[in-house]
């Protein structure tokens, strides 16, 4: 078994994943991509695979360890998004979306769990603060990344013993192409609903791309990978903590308030 630490990384072909995979690389480490796009460099080993599709995702993980030995960080960083009104939501798109955002994380790091537990590796889980506060129609996903909150606290208890630490952490808007990659529902699709979504989704696109740079969200990453004792979830930046921490403090009328408010809602 090589001695080498190896990451492997859902999602580097871009955005966080990317910059998290570019710093490893300086610090010596040995690293795999896992996507449907290559990473654009050789010293990454692209391994092709679809988070929304079953079994992919988990062969793919299962690939790299057994080719690397063990891995000593395992980073879930694929995402989708869509701002639809849930009334008019296509079922085939929600599904798509939880597939990528929260059933191909527990695949993955199933795979990933007897590599990460040959060398005490970390796990983290790219989650969002939308999963602690709503974002106007953008509620599959902000219920998806609620969910891999969770899922990163209860497997943090079960590998816990065994020597694997998993985390959860929370960006808040952070500037890179996810912003135009959401799936948007027009006006044919979202109806009544079409005036609200418009100004919703313009102002989350404008909190994103005037928001963090995913340098900034690497170099969390990296922090809480490094941390001798991680907590379960925590937020990227220390704004973002405390914007978390004030959303468990105030009364859910009043945060719901500020969240109409800033998303220009009624």
């Amino acid at each position: 078994m090589s001695a080498r630490r190896t990451a492997v990384i859902v999602g580097a072909s871009s955005g966080i994943g990317r910059e998290t995979a570019l710093r490893l690389l300086a610090r010596g480490y040995r690293v795999y991509n896992i996507s449907r796009t290559p990473f654009k460099g050789e010293r990454v080993k692209t391994i092709a695979a679809d988070a929304a599709m079953e079994g992919e995702i988990g062969a793919a993980v299962k690939k790299a360890g057994e080719e690397a030995g063990a891995i000593d960080l395992f980073l879930y960083s694929a995402g989708f998004s869509m701002a639809a009104p849930i009334e008019h939501a296509k079922s085939g798109d929600y599904r798509y979306l939880f597939e990528v955002n929260y059933f191909g994380a527990v695949e993955a790091l199933r795979a990933a769990t007897p590599f990460l537990k040959r060398r005490g590796g970390r796990a983290i889980l790219v989650g969002s603060l939308g999963g602690d506060v709503p974002i106007p129609y953008d509620s599959f996903y902000s219920s998806s990344k609620a969910a891999l909150a969770m899922f990163a606290r209860e497997a943090d208890l079960e590998l816990r013993p065994h020597g694997v630490r998993v985390s959860a952490l929370l960006p808040g808007g952070t500037a890179t192409d996810f912003t135009y990659a959401r799936r948007v529902y027009g006006e044919e699709e979202s109806l009544a609903y079409a005036p609200s979504v418009k100004k919703a989704t313009a102002a989350l696109a404008n909190m994103e791309q005037g928001g963090m740079n995913p340098s900034f969200v690497a170099d969390a990453v990296i922090k809480l990978a490094e941390k001798r004792n991680p907590p379960p979830v925590s937020a990227a930046g220390g704004v973002n903590g405390l914007v978390r921490y004030a959303g468990k403090l105030l009364p859910e009328r009043v945060t719901d308030w500020l969240i109409r408010k800033k998303f220009n809602q009624r």
